[in-house]
């Protein structure tokens, strides 16, 4: 829950365009809104934060198989808590939904007047209006935003406070001297969000799989899912239940063939025609589906250096105000800086053969893990096991230095190409054949392919996981765990409705959640959001780069001098 803070500000600071308050408007709108009323629920997450009551959650789905125990119910309800969405009022049209042509944005003044210096705060004042230019009375709109200067290689992202009310804030703090731009943009409105809210709970069957099955010459094809008994009860089942995690997965049995001859597993498409035509509205590419929304006045400033007198910025929290966000890091000429005061080491190939030498690195996951693989292959030869080129496994071998690194995609749900029957295994499992000890290093990113599901499912697969992961941390003192957070993505209508970043967004609240120290986490969320890059799945070659540079700093630590 986020509290309200009754702070009087000695100066007042009016933004540069006068907004219609809402009816109830909250005291004092004026320098630092959002330090004055609301607390992000996640201070380190540039995402969308909420106060007040939160709806309820709805924890019985058409995936539910197993009941949790009393402890871990208690963690489900803190964990959908801290997720929970405002949901709106159900709009008559179009008209009436968020539209970031009309809306807009002003950076507020300093605290009485001062100039900006590095290790301050930005603010900016986000008023949402619908399409008829009218100002919305409600929150729940998702926001993104980002600090930038194109000419200095530099970027950071923001976080955005909602103030339930149709005002928003995003804050920002000035890490580098020069020019600075803000760049606010509506990811979806509210009204799209709480589209998004029923599917996930209730059309989960949204995205289906598929297998072969084959004995001789007889071959056929069947729909695969987790959620299978609950939608087709009169047709017989294969039941491939992980037997170690209870894990569900299920095919409908062929008609001809036992459920002993599968093959392979692979994706099978998307169920169309699931919303209303007034919601696939909501949904338009350059209407409603990540637009930039425009400042009323200037979006730029000129940051001063600190003063000389100031402590070191990597030693003290971003000021002022109690609402403080400290970013994971920012960009400066192209490299991200870590904002822990860790310097992050740039790594060439020789220096990575060095620092990957006596190591074996085994990363599991989707295929943004499969591009960190594909990024040190380069470095460290292939051994060649003829698996098929985006699903794997894979394994390169440097028999002189003695690297191993592995590469293994996560078992389903999975939505790649053709895979093995044999090659589908869990993480979990997986992780509970490793020793471990201080030359191994552990890399996970399982995120993209839960976005269709329940988030008990994920909680659930997550919780398997990071049992695993304490196992191998007791046998195996010293090894390395790296977590990879989910990133954004380029949106059209089809990828909203399945693969939002507003899925994302909440599969990453919980992973954070789940696994806080307990491994070191790569924060692709902010280090996508605050580069330059249209958004992406893959992330370009520059991200993988900065990002392979943070894992091999933590790999690969500087020596402290005596």
């Amino acid at each position: 829950m986020l509290t309200v803070i009754k702070t009087t500000i000695q100066c007042h600071s009016q933004p540069h365009f006068k907004p219609d308050l809402p009816s109830r408007p909250p005291q004092n709108l004026s320098y630092h809104t959002a330090s004055m009323l609301f607390q992000p629920q996640n201070s380190s997450h540039p995402a969308l934060a909420q106060k007040g009551p939160l709806p309820p959650y709805n924890n019985h789905t058409i995936c539910s198989h197993l009941e949790p125990t009393p402890d871990e119910a208690l963690e489900d309800r803190a964990l959908l808590d801290a997720i929970a969405w405002p949901k709106p009022p159900a709009p008559t049209s179009l008209n009436q939904t968020s539209d970031p042509v009309h809306s807009l944005f002003a950076i507020l003044p300093s605290k009485c007047g001062r100039e900006r210096r590095v290790g301050d705060q930005l603010e900016a004042l986000v008023q949402m209006q619908d399409f008829q230019g009218r100002p919305k009375r409600y929150g729940g709109d998702f926001l993104v935003a980002r600090l930038h200067s194109p000419e200095l290689g530099a970027g950071v992202a923001g976080t955005v406070v909602d103030h339930l009310n149709g005002f928003y804030s995003a804050l920002f703090p000035l890490l580098w001297e020069g020019p600075a731009q803000v760049t606010i943009t509506m990811v979806h409105s509210s009204e799209a969000v709480a589209v998004l809210q029923r599917l996930r709970e209730q059309r989960s069957d949204r995205f289906f799989f598929q297998s072969l099955f084959r004995s001789g010459k007889l071959s056929e094809t069947s729909v695969c899912n987790m959620c299978l008994p609950h939608n087709r009860p009169q047709e017989p089942l294969c039941n491939y239940t992980d037997l170690h995690t209870g894990e569900p997965w299920y095919c409908l049995k062929p008609k001809r063939l036992s459920c002993d001859t599968r093959i392979n597993h692979f994706k099978g498409g998307y169920k169309k025609d699931l919303v209303t035509h007034k919601e696939a509205l909501l949904f338009q590419s350059r209407v409603n589906i990540k637009v930039v929304i425009h400042a009323s006045g200037p979006d730029r400033i000129d940051v001063l250096p600190k003063k000389i007198d100031d402590p070191e910025l990597e030693n003290r929290s971003i000021e002022p105000g109690p609402v403080k966000y400290n970013p994971s890091g920012y960009y400066y000429k192209g490299s991200w800086r870590s904002f822990d005061g860790t310097p992050v080491r740039q790594f060439d190939g020789k220096s990575i053969t060095q620092c990957l030498t006596g190591k074996m690195i085994n990363m599991y996951g989707d295929s943004t893990m499969r591009q960190w693989f594909e990024y040190l292959r380069a470095f460290v030869p292939e051994f060649n096991l003829r698996s098929p080129s985006k699903v794997g496994p894979f394994i390169a071998v440097d028999c002189k230095h003695n690297i191993l690194l592995k590469y293994r995609c996560h078992g389903p749900p999975i939505g790649f190409s053709t895979v093995r029957a044999s090659e589908l295994r869990y993480v979990a499992n997986e992780l509970d054949r490793l020793p471990g000890g201080p030359d191994t290093v552990v890399a996970l990113s399982l995120w993209a392919h839960f976005s269709p599901f329940p988030v008990e499912v994920y909680i659930r697969r997550m919780r398997h996981i990071r049992r695993a992961l304490e196992r191998l941390l007791a046998r195996g003192p010293g090894t390395l765990v790296v977590i990879r957070s989910a990133n954004l993505r380029a949106l059209d209508k089809e990828t909203s409705l399945n693969h939002s970043d507003w899925f994302s967004l909440q599969l990453d609240r919980v992973l954070r959640n789940m696994f806080m120290g307990l491994a070191v986490f790569v924060d692709a969320w902010e280090m996508t959001l605050a580069h330059h890059s249209a958004h992406n799945i893959h992330p370009p070659p520059d991200i993988i780069k900065n990002m392979i540079s943070l894992v091999l700093t933590q790999v690969c630590p500087a020596k402290k001098k005596s």
